[in-house]
């Protein structure tokens, strides 16, 4: 057996996981990355990327698409990877988490189609008319300690809330405190509570880490990830990243999250979109 992982933070503990046979991966999904119940998505995939770099022979998550077949739960897991094709630049992989109920079967939580390859060679060229998210200084903006009279700005925290640095903008909070802009719009400063620099594996829990869209739009309750495809653009600058994610359409009790992560010199990092079903009330 191989443990993999890189550093020691408690990201990186978390995102451990190891390797029984090859393609066989032993994890321990952490209840400390859970929202009410259920442990978050953004936290699995780069649980799943963990796995895939380890089976595939480049390093970098460029293109990664993953199903929640069902709600994962804190406990053990196995991860299975399968090698689909590999080239000069690129290589392929998909991956499937599973854990086990009471009498012994098994329940697929997730399935990963994955590309990778290597940011590190990509060509410095830039066309683009994205442009970094208008955000208020990081200090002007809501932690869970900003609120006036020490009511938290983000109620109700969850285990994953004290795991992350996380600042709303004020414009996109106005839900944690009962008055919700009615905007698809969630925007906020972002990095991890115990100071780990961004990397291309915790973008993949970046993309998926902020409160839900609907929340601002003056809904509340579960909203579960059904789909998320989360495309990595380049390696990170140290320093927080601002997150900035929409949502255009909520119809049918599911909506999309369109989501783009910039790091501290303006590069656009990661993009995502993810089909969420709204398990709502409001």
């Amino acid at each position: 057996m191989a443990l993999v992982t890189h550093g020691n933070s408690e990201f990186d503990r978390d995102t451990a996981v190891t390797r029984r046979a090859p393609g066989v991966y032993d994890a321990h999904l952490s209840a400390g990355w859970t929202i009410i119940q259920a442990v978050n998505g953004g936290y699995l995939l780069a649980l799943m990327g963990r796995a895939l770099g380890d089976a595939l022979p480049h390093p970098d998550p460029m293109s990664v698409t993953a199903h929640y077949l069902t709600a994962s739960a804190p406990g053990p897991a196995v991860i299975r990877t399968e090698v689909v094709r590999t080239g000069r630049t690129m290589s392929t992989g998909t991956a499937t988490l599973v854990q086990f109920a009471e009498d012994g079967s098994e329940i697929e939580r997730l399935r990963v189609l994955a590309a990778y390859g290597d940011l590190g060679t990509l060509p410095d060229d830039v066309r683009t008319t994205a442009k970094p998210p208008a955000i208020p200084p990081y200090e002007h903006c809501l932690g869970t300690d900003s609120a006036p009279g020490g009511r938290p700005a983000i109620p109700g925290s969850t285990a994953i809330a004290e795991r992350l640095a996380l600042r709303l903008d004020p414009e996109t909070a106005g839900w944690a405190v009962g008055a919700p802009s009615g905007k698809g719009e969630m925007r906020a400063w972002f990095g991890l509570a115990d100071g780990r620099e961004p990397d291309p594996l915790s973008l993949l829990l970046t993309v998926d880490a902020l409160p839900p869209t609907a929340f601002e739009m003056g809904l509340s309750g579960w909203v579960p990830t059904v789909e998320l495809t989360a495309h990595i653009r380049h390696r990170p600058a140290p320093g927080p990243l601002r997150v900035a994610i929409t949502t255009r359409n909520l119809a049918g009790g599911f909506l999309e999250e369109d989501a783009e992560v910039w790091d501290s010199e303006d590069r656009l990092v990661a993009q995502s979109r993810q089909l969420a079903r709204a398990v709502l009330q409001g």
